[in-house]
């Protein structure tokens, strides 16, 4: 057992290369991708384990002031900044165009199911990651409606309802698992068992990556100018709202809560309506879907700098 920790401590600390790993095998092994794409959701629900499971019942949900700001970032999020990209690519007439359709997508999602897992890769707190990711995914079924009344292009928001329901499902299920096994044989975890939850976390992001690129490695191969467009895109969108949200917000939260809000803001669940969408709709977003977990899955390795120097952190470990 002791042998078994040491690995997942290891594996803890070069999370951040496991990830890397994990999307050049998805990429060099378009097979083993889609072997792999089978298992997706199992995975997502032990990820979302591993989470509820470090994070704790105290923490997950919030009270007060914290239920109230992490409604106010969701609407944020989810509602207001997509109708904010609608409207911009109405102005310019290019509201059905694929990249359009893509960014809108994007924003209108809620958190990626490994957003706390990510933000323990990046030395933050996971605990508002998973607040968002909480109540993103309950408020779901709500905040799409305007979204897809406003852009018909994407198709039948109605069968979103249903996906995001299956998904608060999952979160129900394997939140509640983690509870049960935090208030009878895990009640205080010690930095150990810890940090083996993080190396454990970080295994599941690698092996789950693997399977998301199914579809990013044959388009590099085949199609390398478009999937290096996508990719630009990708990039830059998921990037840049994390740049933008840490820098406007830095000085105005808690700098513990910070980096989190930050992750969730570029990383959001667009698989999910891949489930949800007709094939006329995802067939022109399928790409960028593929390139969105480059960084996606980068994150830790590419921001951790940015969100140490955000929060004026002296050291790595961030708050437990």
């Amino acid at each position: 057992m002791t042998a078994l920790t040491d690995l997942l401590l290891l594996a803890a600390r070069y999370g951040r290369v496991l990830l890397v790993a994990g999307l050049l095998a998805g990429l060099a092994m378009p097979g083993l991708a889609l072997a792999m794409k089978p298992w997706l959701k199992e995975l997502v629900a032990l990820l979302i384990f591993l989470a509820a499971l470090r994070v704790g019942p105290d923490r997950m949900t919030g009270a007060g002031r914290l239920f109230r700001d992490t409604l106010l970032w969701v609407l944020l999020y989810q509602l207001a900044l997509p109708l904010l990209v609608i409207g911009g690519f109405a102005v310019v007439g290019l509201a059905d165009t694929p990249v359009a359709m893509a960014l809108v997508l994007m924003l209108a999602a809620s958190s990626i199911s490994g957003s706390p897992n990510l933000a323990v890769l990046t030395g933050a707190d996971p605990a508002p990651a998973f607040r968002l990711l909480v109540l993103g995914t309950v408020l779901l079924p709500l905040t799409v409606i305007p979204v897809f009344y406003l852009m018909p292009a994407l198709g039948d928001w109605g069968q979103v309802l249903a996906a995001a329901g299956r998904l608060l499902l999952v979160l129900a299920l394997a939140g509640g698992a983690a509870v049960l096994l935090r208030r009878t044989v895990l009640r205080t975890p010690s930095l150990r068992q810890i940090g083996a939850l993080d190396g454990l976390s970080a295994i599941a992001m690698a092996v789950i990556v693997v399977g998301l690129m199914s579809a990013a490695g044959p388009a590099l191969l085949n199609r390398p100018a478009e999937f290096l467009g996508w990719l630009a895109i990708a990039l830059t969108a998921n990037f840049g709202l994390q740049m933008v949200m840490g820098l406007s917000m830095r000085g105005r939260i808690s700098p513990t809560a910070l980096p989190a809000i930050a992750i969730v803001a570029g990383n959001r669940n667009i698989a999910l309506f891949l489930v949800a969408l007709s094939p006329e709709v995802t067939d022109q977003v399928l790409i960028f879907i593929g390139c969105y977990q480059i960084p996606m899955y980068t994150t830790p390795l590419v921001m951790r700098g940015f969100y140490r120097r955000m929060t004026g952190w002296a050291s790595a470990g961030g708050a437990v």
